[in-house]
């Protein structure tokens, strides 16, 4: 507890961790039947987040439903911060406490079209997920799906639910596809205000691209 404030519980829904969302609660509650305990549970979120939807880049960050987690699965599509924000709207509707945390990285696992567009390959505001399993705070990140792992030839990025899950295997060339330079820290919802700032001002280009989108799946197997 800090200045006087108690901490939240992590479980209630929120504008943009909208657990409440009958849909969200469906997906959920189908990718945990039959599975008991929460950290088996929360492996088999993870997997259901990471595979059953689509890593997107090139969105329209101006639409605040990219980071919702209702709308990220209504469109079976998204970036890192609308992705964990599902991930975590499906662990809070199964009763696993969970936030939404944020770093800035150099990312590997881009293509030069999206290089061009950040102006280099350091992302501000990447998203992952935090799952409190055991009474523990667990980080995963379910941002990059199989099939784009296997177009891009690496190995996806796997959770067992006890151990932080944050950094991709090492390339050829002896590289992690995701390097932390800067911790944010968990918040109990999106920041999405404070991340349009920093996108307007950091990525003009990917804003304005927004409108065009593009095809990141097929441009990583080039």
């Amino acid at each position: 507890m800090q200045g006087g404030m108690t901490e939240p519980d992590y479980l209630q829904p929120t504008r943009f961790i909208d657990s409440g969302e009958p849909a969200v609660r469906a997906f959920a509650q189908n990718a945990v039947k039959g599975i008991a305990g929460d950290q088996a549970r929360a492996i088999a979120l993870y997997y259901a987040v990471r595979d059953g939807v689509a890593y997107d880049p090139y969105l329209d960050y101006t639409d605040p439903d990219v980071f919702r987690a209702g709308a990220v699965l209504s469109g079976r599509r998204g970036f890192c911060a609308g992705k964990s924000s599902l991930l975590a709207a499906s662990a809070r509707a199964v009763g696993i406490p969970a936030r939404v945390g944020f770093a800035d990285v150099r990312n590997h696992l881009n293509s030069k079209r999206l290089r061009e567009l950040v102006e280099g390959d350091t992302f501000f505001w990447h998203s992952y997920t935090e799952l409190k399993i055991g009474g523990a705070w667990v980080k995963c990140t379910p941002a990059f799906d199989r099939e784009l792992c296997a177009r891009a030839r690496i190995a996806p990025l796997e959770f067992d639910g006890a151990h932080d899950s944050l950094f991709h295997p090492f390339d050829a060339a002896g590289r992690r596809h995701m390097e932390y330079l800067n911790d944010r820290g968990g918040f109990e919802d999106v920041p999405v205000a404070a991340i349009l700032a920093d996108f307007h001002r950091l990525y003009p280009k990917l804003i304005a691209n927004g409108k065009t989108g593009g095809n990141f799946r097929a441009e990583v197997a080039s």
